[in-house]
């Protein structure tokens, strides 16, 4: 975390790992734990309590929080009184089985049980740990559902959990099974945001176009002006009438929920971005069968062309795993093809890892180590040659971008998101605002990143 508060009380200093969603839990923990009186530190020296947010997705994640975790509890022979707890993904897969792996840990608590951590670690300092809480209830959402405030941009959870059990994948072990909150509940969460000066509103779920599908989201007497059925667009078109939310953005997309009226929902709703994240993870038919994603490249082709018929605009991202057991050379030259068929301007490229408890990992990993490393740097150099191309095509443009303030290496310059959610440093030469929204001219690019000079103020 990053946040120092003022409040006394017993200090917090907490670790995250893994995805959009560990870092949204990240900061619902840090609220619930300042309203129980906490103080949240941005850095370990000084906390009473330090919390390692873990991740399971891949043995690498688990790997690094692990270790983290026994360098922490090593260290409170120097803090006599330092509590130290295991919270997030890695917790509830490993349920009791952590206090093994890590020896000394005081307590670890899993993705169902977050809400009950001042709880937990109340006890713990009482003398009553080490304590495992992993239970398999649905997730307590609403006390969840609080937020540490002073940004622009803030993660909203719509759904947890995941239904679609792809051999790869230990999400729906972890997260639990598929359930969508309320529209009014998130709206509630939205306005508070607005209220507080955020701009930026991004909607999650592990599958998020699942929104409302599993179980009742709207009231019956719920209308939308637009005359949208589906549970998402509703949801965006509500949020889009919030005052103060100037962008709207979800994630993580599949290529099964993109409809034709989600792509008309991105097309007229206004704030809603021009980008989203699609993992594709192969373009082999026979890949796509064997992780059981539901759809074939066909399928994703389709998906992208309903998106980009309707949104010319629209910038794509994905996820791709090089090196799933099976993938012949042939299935890898089908996702690179796929891949520039696609045009994606940036895509997050993983080696593939068995992880315990899932179907691929009772087959063969018979792509060598070497094999993947050299099929992920193939990639990497595609995308990097991909990525360049489509951001040249921007230099003499004028792009909306979101400002953020100084730039990190260079104060005298200005840093931004484009709505294709590219980040663009510029220079002011005039006086701007966090939270504006300004016209930047594009006058060189990299591949991830574009620079330019502003060209006027949208609006603030």
């Amino acid at each position: 975390m990053t946040v120092d508060t003022k409040q006394d009380g017993r200090t917090v200093h907490i670790r995250t790992y893994g995805c959009q969603m560990n870092v949204r839990d990240s900061e619902a923990i840090g609220a619930l734990l300042v309203r129980h009186g906490y103080r949240l530190l941005a850095e370990e020296a000084g906390a009473d309590v330090i919390l390692v947010n873990t991740c399971s997705v891949r043995g690498k994640a688990e790997d690094k929080a692990l270790g983290k975790l026994r360098l922490v509890v090593a260290a409170k022979v120097m803090h006599p009184g330092r509590v130290v707890g295991a919270v997030g993904c890695m917790a509830q897969r490993l349920g009791n089985a952590i206090l093994k792996e890590v020896k000394g840990l005081d307590f670890s608590v899993g993705t169902h049980r977050l809400s009950t951590l001042p709880a937990v670690i109340e006890a713990v300092c009482a003398g009553r740990g080490p304590i495992v809480d992993t239970g398999d209830e649905e997730p307590e959402t609403e006390s969840l559902a609080g937020h540490l405030g002073g940004s622009l941009s803030a993660f909203v959870n719509i759904l947890l959990g995941c239904d679609r059990r792809c051999a790869y994948c230990i999400v729906p072990e972890v997260r639990g099974r598929e359930w969508s909150r309320p529209a009014e509940n998130v709206l509630r969460e939205v306005r508070s945001l607005a209220e507080q000066g955020c701009r930026e509103i991004t909607l999650l779920g592990q599958s998020v176009m699942s929104y409302g599908r599993k179980n009742p989201v709207w009231e019956e007497e719920a209308v939308s002006p637009r005359g949208f059925v589906e549970p998402l667009p509703r949801l965006l078109e509500a949020v889009s009438g919030v005052p103060g939310v100037r962008r709207i953005r979800f994630t993580s997309g599949h290529p099964a929920g993109c409809s034709s009226e989600l792509a008309r929902a991105m097309a007229e709703i206004p704030g809603v971005c021009d980008h989203l994240h699609l993992p594709m993870q192969s373009g082999s038919d026979a890949i796509l069968g064997r992780m059981r994603r539901g759809y074939t490249a066909d399928d994703y082709r389709a998906a992208v062309k309903r998106l980009r018929d309707a949104v010319p605009s629209l910038a794509l991202t994905t996820d791709i795993i090089v090196g799933f057991p099976g993938e012949t050379e042939a299935d890898f030259e089908a996702t690179r093809r796929l891949m520039d068929e696609a045009q994606f301007d940036n895509a997050y490229i993983f080696k593939y890892s068995p992880r315990e408890g899932t179907p691929a990992a009772t087959w063969k990993d018979d792509v060598p180590d070497a094999e993947k490393m050299r099929r992920n740097q193939v990639l990497l150099v595609d995308q990097d040659r991909r990525g360049a191309e489509l951001n040249q095509a921007c230099v003499g443009r004028k792009v909306d971008v979101l400002v953020e303030g100084p730039s990190l290496r260079n104060k005298e310059r200005w840093a931004g998101r484009s709505s294709t959610n590219k980040i663009v440093i510029f220079d002011p030469r005039e006086t701007v605002q966090a939270g504006d929204i300004v016209h930047v001219l594009i006058e060189r690019v990299g591949p991830q990143v574009m620079y330019g000079t502003l060209r006027g103020t949208l609006n603030s």
